[in-house]
């Protein structure tokens, strides 16, 4: 038996209210995630070691497919399994390590302290600073600034925060990583709501917020080489969505079979793009397994799901038509899903780096074209 059979018949069991899919609310993805943990299902490309299967590059994109077809949410803990953890097993302590079971099981929900107001695509241009907490790094560390568009940061219990531990330093040095729980004193967020009414991202505001030195993650001024394995992380981790990306074309593809022949071929094409997306996605884990640098790779395949998730969205939305935006019954899939999707997916090509970003790296990096 398979990886992804065993994921399909264990899938068979799970109770039909934990199915529903991308429209899940913060409760019904932690409800998910939380049953898929009791399984020992909810992070199969982890190492055994750490409470995953090991699932190589195959096995994975399998597994992606199984958990489409069932109508599994994304876990609520999403940035946690798929950014955090691998970041804590890469470059960890073991006492930071001991977060991973919390992150698996949605005990803990960790969020990204990352974007900033003035450093959104330019990351490295963070102004958050955190000084020593008395004479050196060693006593710990006080932390100031700001950040923006953190993702589950109403929901989330701890942080993996970009700070400036050495403004003296270029750019791109003197930054450092820190673990930050959300509850600290000095710790403020505030909800950000979206056109879609989701209040999925936060402000978060840090005022003399103290923690201690063993909360740096990776050295001390090097954070910046943590923080480009962890967008690597984030970036793959987009390819466990191309096989719900699939799924849903194939869905919108089998509802509209009596389209004209124009609009017909809209959705196919939507399909083909997301079968295509796939495919670049295996071939690209394929070649970071063999140890290829797939950097630039990564950064096409970000800008490619985010323009065909919002391509897809405005397709499904013209077939149906104006009944969808007004509450009446269309083929397919609830209308105010597809109303709720439509405007959700205005942030798909800013989340994760932002296409004109990616563009450059896609440029710089694949084409091999030189900086302008």
């Amino acid at each position: 038996m398979t990886p992804a059979d065993e994921l399909r018949a264990v899938l068979a069991s799970m109770p039909d209210d934990l199915r529903r899919g991308p429209a899940a609310d913060f409760d019904e993805m932690l409800a998910a995630q939380r049953w898929l943990a009791s399984v020992g299902w909810v992070a199969p490309g982890w190492p055994v070691e750490h409470g995953g299967r090991g699932l190589g590059v195959a096995d994975r994109i399998a597994c992606d497919a199984e958990y489409a077809a069932a109508d599994v949410p994304l876990p609520a803990g999403i940035l946690g399994l798929a950014n955090v953890g691998p970041a804590l097993m890469e470059f960890g302590t073991p006492e930071q390590q001991a977060h991973l079971p919390r992150i698996l099981d949605g005990s803990e929900i960790w969020c990204q302290g990352f974007s900033e107001p003035g450093a959104g695509s330019d990351l490295a241009g963070l102004r958050t600073r955190a000084r020593p907490a008395g004479e050196s790094f060693d006593d710990g560390f006080v932390i100031d600034g700001q950040k923006v568009w953190t993702s589950h940061g109403m929901h989330a219990t701890h942080c993996m925060l970009l700070v400036r531990t050495d403004p003296d330093a270029p750019k791109h040095k003197g930054i450092s990583v820190l673990l930050v729980p959300m509850d600290a004193p000095g710790v403020e967020r505030r909800p950000i709501r979206m056109i879609s009414g989701d209040s999925e991202f936060a402000e978060v505001f840090l005022t003399g917020v103290r923690v201690p030195a063993s909360a740096l993650l990776g050295p001390l001024h090097g954070g910046w080489g943590v923080t480009v394995r962890t967008l690597v992380h984030e970036r793959t981790g987009v390819l466990s969505r191309a096989a719900e990306l699939e799924n849903r074309a194939r869905q919108v593809a089998l509802a509209t079979a009596d389209l004209d022949p124009l609009d017909r071929d809209e959705v196919v094409r939507r399909y083909v793009e997301a079968r295509v997306l796939g495919q670049l996605g295996q071939a690209t884990l394929a070649r970071g397994e063999a140890g290829h640098d797939t950097a630039g790779l990564q950064a096409l395949i970000k800008l490619s799901w985010g323009l065909t998730d919002r391509a897809l969205a405005e397709t499904a939305l013209d077939v149906v038509g104006l009944p969808a935006t007004v509450g009446s019954a269309g083929p397919g899939a609830a209308p105010s899903d597809l109303a709720w999707r439509w405007l959700n997916t205005r942030a798909s090509t800013i989340a994760a780096g932002t296409t004109e970003v990616l563009k450059d790296l896609v440029a710089e990096r694949v084409l091999g074209l030189p900086r302008s």
